[in-house]
């Protein structure tokens, strides 16, 4: 019995100490670097090394999560067909990687809340999907809220469905609200150590989109605040430099 309970205190208490192989942190690797510099292609090299590694949870989470950036960074780029289609090639990847995430591990929240995210650009990207994905949207962003409600991307997500979402949803007021909560808990875990593939995204990412919904209730001072703010955090972030340079126009 003595020898049970010291196995069961020695099991990482992470579900993201599990997953540690070689090709998982070079994959993480590839895509904080990327994540850092706003790398398209990075972002593409990542997903691979994560289609290329163990079918896990973590494994699917990561490579959702890269296939996630990757579209974020096509829906930034002008609009051309070789950007649709590999906008479309990204969004069903991270879809396809997301749904498989929490198969494997239902009980992971940033998986949750990452699928909803996605459901929420599918229908952005076609407005009819929205009749049978919008209550999919509420449903795994709710599961994700509840499974992990002080878990900063959870939040900030959350808060981007507020923001590229209908008014239904609750608007860019209650985006707000969600980002700004993220924001403090974004600080509250870059105090604290994390494993080799443990979640580190979205902190200055969560400080653009600050801005960016603070600019589209009208706040343009504090729009410029949160914008500036993200590069004091990450010199590197192209999407805060883009938006600076729109003021300057």
């Amino acid at each position: 019995m003595i020898r049970k309970l010291v196995i069961t205190l020695l099991l990482p208490v992470s579900a993201w100490a599990a997953d540690t192989t070689n090709l998982t942190v070079t994959g993480v690797a590839e895509f904080s670097a990327a994540y850092q510099t706003w790398d398209g292609t990075g972002f593409v090299k990542a997903a691979v090394i994560f289609a290329k590694a163990p079918d896990s949870s973590t494994n699917q989470y990561w490579r959702g999560t890269a296939e996630f950036h990757r579209l974020l960074f096509l829906l930034g780029e002008p609009t051309t067909t070789t950007n649709r289609q590999a906008s479309a090639k990204a969004l069903e990847s991270a879809v396809r990687a997301l749904q498989r995430a929490v198969q494997l591990d239902p009980a992971l929240g940033e998986s949750h809340a990452l699928l909803s995210t996605v459901y929420g650009l599918s229908i952005a990207a076609n407005p009819a999907r929205g009749l049978w994905l919008g209550k999919r949207v509420m449903d795994q962003e709710k599961l994700a809220r509840k499974l992990n409600p002080d878990n900063p991307r959870v939040l900030y997500l959350a808060g981007m469905n507020r923001y590229y979402g209908p008014a239904l949803l609750g608007g860019k007021s209650e985006g707000l609200n969600l980002l700004l909560a993220a924001e403090k808990l974004f600080a509250a875990e870059a105090a604290k150590p994390g494993g080799p593939v443990e979640p580190r995204w979205g902190r200055s990412t969560c400080l653009v989109f600050i801005g960016k919904t603070y600019k589209a209730l009208g706040k343009p001072a504090e729009a410029e605040q949160y914008f500036r703010k993200a590069l004091e955090l990450n010199p590197q972030d192209k999407l805060a430099h883009a938006e600076l340079e729109k003021r300057k126009k």
